[in-house]
């Protein structure tokens, strides 16, 4: 097979390890999974209700336009119908901007540690790469600027930040759009929108009509609770918009997601809801790491990057065996923290428990 030799350089993803797998390891009756930053108080109660009384004809392809769904999208952000897309989630958004755009004679800048799709689709692409460490925990964006050649296609930008959670500041983000060369596509990937509290974070999406050379990604995965639906969007200018759909695959997304994530579109309670329940928890394990005296990244999401000691899959591990799945640093380019979702008061409670027990045996 005459396969991208870029190909031989890289490896699959690996997925977690899923309840089921920990209970036979470890002969546990409960385990909570914090790993992948699912919302744990589930969907919409009206999306349930749909969900239980809804037929659908299985035989028929999708409306490959998600006309209903476009048209709530449109309204709630105040754009054009024609500026939306839509994906299988929004890694396949990226997968889309990626393939329309990268190739082996242009050049892409993005953070690091940050979303590891952004650079996976890059390589595959064969795009020159390159990756620009955060600064005090902060995308660097003036180095970002610095960057920046005649090859120059696209620049991602993950806010707030995938995996530390942090959130650039409104002035800075648009004083660094400013400077940015109208012919580069600048994705603004913004999956934890919905989660962020700060009162003078604004939404993006206004920015479009400034600058029409960005695109926000937003997604059904996180706070609406519809992950397994994998339905994500990205709204942009209508010029931008049309290109891409000339790469997206007809009939991306099914039916039934696209059904789902417009009945959730219509109940703000539940987000509001959790978005406080969320940030409730979310000073939990601020206090918890400030009286334990380890790091902790400011977060304005759905998770908390948190210092561990010792090496950051062995503390999974410990974590594992007292039921609690987590995501270890060492596979997102963070060692020595490990990344965990921010789950319910209960399950909050049981986790600090254990990682108290991790810092005990660990002599802190």
């Amino acid at each position: 097979m005459q396969w991208k030799k870029v190909l031989s350089t890289m490896k699959p993803y690996k997925p977690g390890r899923s309840t089921e797998e920990v209970k036979k390891a470890y002969r546990l009756d409960k385990v909570v999974k914090l790993a992948s930053n699912e919302n744990p108080y589930g969907c919409a109660s009206t999306v349930a209700e749909f969900l239980s009384g809804t037929t659908m004809p299985f035989e028929i392809y999708p409306d490959g336009h998600g006309t209903t769904l476009r048209a709530k999208l449109a309204e709630k952000h105040d754009v054009d119908e024609s500026s939306i897309l839509f994906g299988n989630g929004s890694d396949e958004i990226i997968s889309i901007i990626s393939r329309a755009i990268l190739d082996e004679k242009v050049h892409t800048i993005m953070p690091t540690p940050s979303f590891p799709q952004y650079a996976h689709n890059a390589k595959i692409e064969g795009a020159e790469i390159t990756e620009i460490p955060l600064k005090d925990e902060h995308h660097d964006l003036n180095d970002f600027i610095g960057a920046i050649n005649d090859r120059t296609a696209i620049i991602w930008v993950c806010n707030p930040n995938n995996p530390t959670g942090s959130l650039i500041p409104n002035d800075e983000l648009e004083s660094f759009l400013e400077r940015v060369p109208e012919n580069i596509l600048v994705v603004l990937d913004e999956a934890y929108y919905e989660y962020v509290t700060d009162p003078d974070h604004a939404d993006s999406i206004a920015l479009i009509d400034r600058f029409p050379n960005i695109i926000v990604l937003r997604t059904f995965s996180k706070a609406y609770g519809l992950a397994s639906f994998r339905i994500g969007y990205a709204v942009g200018s209508s010029v931008i918009i049309t290109e891409l759909n000339k790469v997206r695959n007809p009939f991306n997304n099914n039916t039934l997601a696209v059904a789902v994530a417009s009945k959730a579109l219509e109940d703000d309670a539940f987000i509001d809801m959790c978005r406080k329940l969320n940030a409730a928890q979310r000073e939990r394990y601020k206090t918890f790491a400030s009286e334990k005296r380890i790091h902790m990244f400011d977060s304005e999401t759905n998770f908390v990057l948190m210092e561990v000691p010792g090496d950051a899959d062995e503390a999974s591990e410990f974590l594992l065996k007292h039921g609690y799945i987590v995501r270890s640093g060492n596979a997102l380019g963070t060692p020595g923290y490990v990344r965990i979702t921010i789950g319910t008061e209960e399950q909050n409670t049981g986790l600090l428990q254990a990682f108290t027990l991790l810092l005990q045996e660990k002599g802190r």
